[in-house]
């Protein structure tokens, strides 16, 4: 369900707000307010909201690189949104080469390292010890350690990111970088709880080693998060048709008549929804219910399956060998209900719908997937909410 509020877009892309962002944005006015309090509470307590908004005006523009810059390369941003960690762009697909994936990585902290020089440029141009001098230069100092902090190298952060690029450049191979790098941010996220404890118990700094604790929480949470979605996507990858498909369907004479097809098979209460009709040992194509229906009823006596048959060249079909990816694509590009799978020959091999590609990654994976929840996925064609295969899936478009 989405809880976020869209409060506009910026060069097309959207902007989202996390409702948590405005605890953050609370305490960064309170810790502005107390830092200006010798200017008097007017003031301090106004200038406190405006570099709040404009701390976050910061992590918008740092992630608006990493969206311009995936963009230029023909990838999809759906949008920005800012929570209680900052900021996230959703950015639809992987880079295709090594290279461009650093460029998506490096552009955030560029830009608030461009920030930090200009800013820091600026400040020369103020009148000294003047409240908007000091402003200044405290968003510069942001701006700075924003790109230090997010050039740590593990996952989610920009660093991770950039390790993962180095990676893959290195090994060739993009799953095992994201593995190795979510692996990096595991191990920073844990040292980070660490510190946060070890902040507590030495300061009696409750709130700053909480908020460390946090953010190694938050580092954990994500980096689990890449290491799964990329076991996800090589089983999607190394996963065919032939290992999904069933062969729920009925195989039926074409020469028959229509009369003699519905007695037969749509009366029975354990029916089959899919029908393939064949003659000489040949498949003919598929038959459709919905078809039949519009044959007037007094013609069923004449007219044989053959003349309502769809030939298999004018249906969807996919081969058994192709990569399970390509099917979901398949079945979400053209919101389809299932696919015939056809063996080299030509010949139906099988079906595959949605509820098919859950069971076999459910097994593969040890996904805690209920029969009652497959057979929901089949009758209503669409995945779980935590499990994303249509998105994930595109992301391994080539």
């Amino acid at each position: 369900m989405q809880t976020n509020w869209k409060i506009g877009s910026l060069f097309g892309i959207p902007l989202f707000l996390d409702p948590l962002w405005f605890v953050i944005l609370g305490l960064a006015t309170l810790n502005f307010g107390v830092a200006y309090q010798a200017w008097g509470p007017v003031l301090a307590w106004s200038s406190a909201v405006v570099m709040a908004l404009l701390l976050f005006g910061s992590v918008l523009l740092h992630e608006l690189g990493h969206s311009l810059v995936a963009r230029s390369q023909g990838i999809k941003v759906n949008s920005i949104t800012l929570f209680l960690f900052g900021g996230i762009a959703s950015i639809e697909e992987e880079s295709k080469t090594p290279e461009k994936a650093f460029q998506v990585a490096i552009a955030g902290p560029f830009v608030s390292v461009v920030l930090f020089f200009f800013l820091r440029l600026l400040t020369y141009l103020l009148p000294e010890n003047s409240p908007a001098r000091l402003m200044v230069g405290d968003l510069a100092r942001i701006n700075l350690v924003l790109a230090l902090f997010n050039l740590i190298p593990g996952l989610p952060l920009d660093g991770g990111q950039v390790l993962k690029a180095a990676l893959w450049k290195a090994t060739g191979n993009r799953f095992q970088a994201v593995r190795l790098a979510a692996k990096a941010g595991q191990i920073l996220g844990y040292g980070a709880i660490a510190l946060g404890m070890a902040v507590d118990y030495f300061t009696g700094e409750l709130v700053t080693g909480l908020w460390i604790a946090l953010l190694g929480w938050f580092g954990i949470r994500n980096a689990t998060t890449y290491d799964r979605i990329t076991t996800l996507q090589e089983t999607l990858l190394n996963l065919s048709a032939a290992n999904a498909m069933t062969r729920e369907f009925r195989v039926v004479d074409a020469n028959q008549t229509l009369r003699s097809f519905a007695d037969s098979y749509l009366l029975d209460i354990s029916a089959f929804e899919v029908y393939f009709a064949e003659s000489d040992g040949r498949y003919r194509g598929i038959v459709s219910i919905d078809d039949l229906r519009l044959v007037e009823r007094s013609e069923w006596e004449t007219l044989t399956v053959q003349s309502i048959v769809h030939p298999l060249t004018e249906i969807p079909t996919v081969a058994e060998s192709t990569p399970i990816a390509e099917v979901i694509n398949k079945l979400e590009n053209e919101q389809l209900p299932r696919i015939t799978v056809l063996t080299r020959a030509g010949a139906v091999a099988g079906v595959i719908d949605r509820g098919d590609i859950v069971r076999e990654l459910a097994q593969k994976l040890n996904l805690p997937i209920t029969e009652a929840e497959i057979k929901r996925i089949k009758e209503e064609g669409s995945y779980p909410p935590g499990l994303q295969l249509g998105v994930i899936a595109k992301s391994l478009q080539s």
